[in-house]
C-alpha cells in the first residue's frame, strides 16, 4: 500500500511538473497559429504596413529563412527537419525538468518551433508581421512564434542565473 501511495505522489508531481509545459506548448501554438490566420487572411491590407503606435507596425512578410532571415533559400524541408530535431531534443528536457518554471520555458520555445514548422510545411516560408522600428531602422519582422522562443530562452536563461546564485549561496 505505501508503495502504491509513493508512486501515486510521483506521478503527481511528475504532472505538476509537466503541465505548465504542455500548457506553454499549446498556448504558444494556438496563439501563433490564430495570429497567423488573422494576417494571412487580411494579407492585402498588410502589406504596404499599417502603422499602430510609433516604433511599431503590422505588416505582411513571408520569411523562407530562420531567425531575421538568415539561411535564406535554404529548402523549406531541411529547416523544418532542423526544427524537429531540436524540438525532440527540447522536448527530452522537458520532461527530465524538475523545475514547472524550466517546464513552462521549454514549452515556449517547442510551441513557437512547432508554429513556425506549421508554416513551412503549409506553405514553404513562415509568416512575418511584426515590425518594431526606430527612426528609419527597422528590427527584421517576426511573429508570435518567434517572441514564444525567445520569451522561453530567457526564461530559462533566467532560471540558470537564479538557481546559481542559490548554488552558490544557499543562505540567500
Amino acid at each position: 500500500m505505501d508503495r502504491r501511495l509513493a508512486d501515486r505522489r510521483l506521478a503527481d508531481r511528475r504532472i505538476a511538473t509537466l503541465s505548465p509545459g504542455a500548457g506553454s506548448i499549446g498556448f504558444a501554438l494556438a496563439a501563433d497559429q490564430i495570429s497567423k490566420a488573422v494576417v494571412n487572411a487580411n494579407s492585402d491590407t498588410l502589406a504596404g504596413g499599417i502603422p499602430v503606435v510609433p516604433g511599431f507596425n503590422l505588416i505582411f512578410l513571408r520569411n523562407d529563412g530562420v531567425t531575421f532571415g538568415m539561411l535564406g533559400g535554404a529548402p523549406w524541408w531541411a529547416l523544418s527537419g532542423l526544427a524537429l530535431v531540436v524540438t525532440v531534443w527540447l522536448a527530452v528536457l522537458l520532461v527530465r525538468t524538475d523545475s514547472r518554471l524550466d517546464a513552462a520555458a521549454y514549452g515556449l520555445v517547442i510551441g513557437g518551433a512547432l508554429g513556425n514548422v506549421v508554416d513551412r510545411l503549409r506553405i514553404g516560408a513562415v509568416t512575418d508581421f511584426l515590425d518594431v522600428y526606430v527612426g528609419t531602422w527597422h528590427w527584421p519582422a517576426f511573429n508570435i512564434a518567434d517572441v514564444a522562443v525567445v520569451s522561453g530562452v530567457g526564461l530559462l536563461l533566467a532560471s540558470e542565473f537564479v538557481n546559481s546564485r542559490r548554488r552558490r549561496a544557499p543562505g540567500l
